[in-house]
Order: C-alpha cells, then structure tokens, then sequence
C-alpha cells in the first residue's frame, strides 16, 4: 500500500486527537465502572473497525484484510499482557483511582517505543529479507516456550522491576507516598519522581518487552509499516479500558497461553515459508483470509474451552467449601 507523508501526519493527527480526547473525558482521576470501561472498549473496538472498512473501500482489500489481521493478534496478544498489568498495579500499591492515569500514560509511553521498533523492524525488513527466518524461527520458540509454561501451571510470579527502571530510581531518587496525580515532588531542595511516575515507567517499559514477540508478528501478517503501527496503535489505545472490564475474568481465560502459542506458531511458520518462496523455493504461502481465519478460530476456542474449564473448577471446588463450612 502506498502511503504519502500526508497521509501519515493526518493518521497520527488522528490518533493524537482520539488520544487527548480520551484524556480529557477521564481527566479527573476516579475508579472505572464496569459500564464504563465496557462502553469505551466497544469505542474503541468499533474506531478500529471503521478505520479497517477505510483502508478497503480507499485502499484495497488487502491492506484491510492485514489490518484487521493485525489488529485481532496484537489485540489477542495484549489481553495476555493484563496479566503483568496486574502484578504491576499490585507491587506498586497504586490506588484504584488512580489506576486509569497510569495506564493512559505508561500505554503512550509503549506505543512510542513500539513506533521506534517498528520503524527499525521495517527498516531491517526492507535490506535484509533473511531476516524473515530469524522472525520465524523466534516466533515459533516463544510459541513452544508459551506451551511449556501453561503445562508446568505455575503461578505467576511477582514483578521485578527492570535494569532501566531500577537506575531511573537510583537517579532521580523516589518519593514514599503517592502525590494525587502528580509526577515530581520537591524534597530538600531537589525534585524526584513519585511513585505513580514510576509505576507509568514500569508499564511503558515492560511493554517493551512484550513488543518483542508482537511486533515479529504482526509483520508476519504484513510488511506494511503503516499498518503495523496503526494496527498497534488501536490495539494498544484500548487496552486501558479492557483492564478494567475483563481484569477479573483474566483468570478464567487458563487456556489463553495454549491459544497464542498457535497462533504465534503458526505466524512463524508463515514467516519461514515466505522466506523461502522470496529465495525462489517452491513452497505455498498462506493468504491473509486464511491467516484471518485461523487467528479468530483459535481465539474462539480457546475463550470456549477456557470458560468451560473455569466453570468446571469452580463446580468442583464448591463441594470442598462446603465441607469446610461444615
């Protein structure tokens, strides 16, 4: 798809826009009802399709086809990041209604690091096409890796902050109590940072790392710079919202990890393959309908069998609790 600059500044304009407009609907700091953040998530949701039947009806079908691709797996790939969210908010004690504000801000932070990989990751693509293999072949280690981790069942294991965000602290020194929504306090002459700038760090950064698996995929589905990053971006800017509507769901969703590990393997292997038909081999290469398809019928299943199973446990567990009461 051939984007001019014109229409990158007016796509960024845009998510500026949908951006500050979110942050001045939600400026006063408060805890997020259920019906709230099930009403922007289905904004959000509904902003991304309609830019999707953009890019078909000015673009082709094509490049809608590979954003609404990416846009489910980067979307399916952040519920997973919940989870960390979670252990984030927890470790860092941060008050219910202050919550919203730092994932506003530690998901901009996030998507400005994912900007910065993507143009590297599009730069590296447009030089080297071997590179596709190393994306394959990580891709479908992460998936393996993601499945072993499911079996072993292990619970989830506190937060530790990163080497970045440690010397941040040790630099700019941290204050020990949180300061309504500010970032810096002055102490003895000196500003440091309060703890709800830290956490923002913390979950900006974090992301990062998360990116490392995300961003190779989503150019697994396209090599399109412009959509790699607007797919992440609509993924990402509604994730604030989905926190709080499924963040106590998250637990149920036990077949989660077994669902993207396919999904991650099979882009991965899509990867190899194009790899090898770009070096003349004769191999099929998967289509992005089929791709489509097979991401939203893995996610499908997995929500299925995850609810099932929750709903099994807790069948289970009920008779225990009553023999305990009794």
């Amino acid at each position: 798809m051939d984007v001019s600059m014109t229409l990158w500044v007016l796509t960024i304009l845009g998510l500026c826009a949908l951006i500050a407009a979110d942050f001045f609907i939600g400026r006063k700091p408060h805890d997020v009802s259920v019906k709230e953040a099930g009403i922007w998530t289905v904004v959000w949701i509904v902003l991304a399709a309609l830019f999707g039947l953009g890019l078909l009806f000015f673009g082709n079908s094509q490049a809608s086809g590979e954003f609404f691709a990416g846009f489910i797996t980067e979307k399916s790939l952040s519920v997973d990041n919940l989870f960390v969210f979670i252990l984030i908010m927890a470790k860092f004690s941060v008050p219910s209604h202050l919550q919203q504000r730092v994932l506003l801000f530690g998901v901009l932070i996030a998507l400005v690091l994912r900007a910065i990989f993507i143009a590297a990751g599009a730069a590296v693509i447009a030089n080297f096409s071997w590179v596709f293999y190393i994306f394959g072949a990580f891709l479908i280690y992460t998936a393996w890796k993601l499945i072993q981790e499911a079996r072993s069942g292990e619970e989830e294991e506190e937060f530790e902050e990163n080497r970045l965000l440690k010397s941040v602290e040790k630099k700019f020194g941290v204050a020990d109590k949180y300061h309504g929504t500010k970032l810096f306090v002055e102490k003895n002459g000196k500003k440091i940072l309060t703890p709800l700038m830290v956490v923002m760090l913390a979950i900006g950064t974090t992301d990062v790392l998360f990116a490392m698996d995300s961003i190779p995929a989503i150019f697994g589905l396209t090599q399109d710079p412009y959509i790699v990053f607007t797919a992440n971006a609509f993924a990402l800017m509604g994730l604030r919202q989905l926190y709080f509507l499924i963040g106590g769901l998250l637990k149920k969703l036990v077949h989660l990890s077994y669902g993207l590990s396919v999904i991650l393997g099979f882009i991965g292997v899509k990867l190899v393959l194009h790899a090898l038909h770009e070096n003349g081999v004769n191999v099929p290469e998967i289509s992005i309908p089929l791709s489509l398809g097979v991401i939203c019928g893995v996610l499908v299943i997995t929500t299925i069998t995850s609810l099932i199973a929750a709903k099994k446990q807790t069948a289970a567990e009920e008779p225990q609790k009553d023999s305990i009461g009794a």
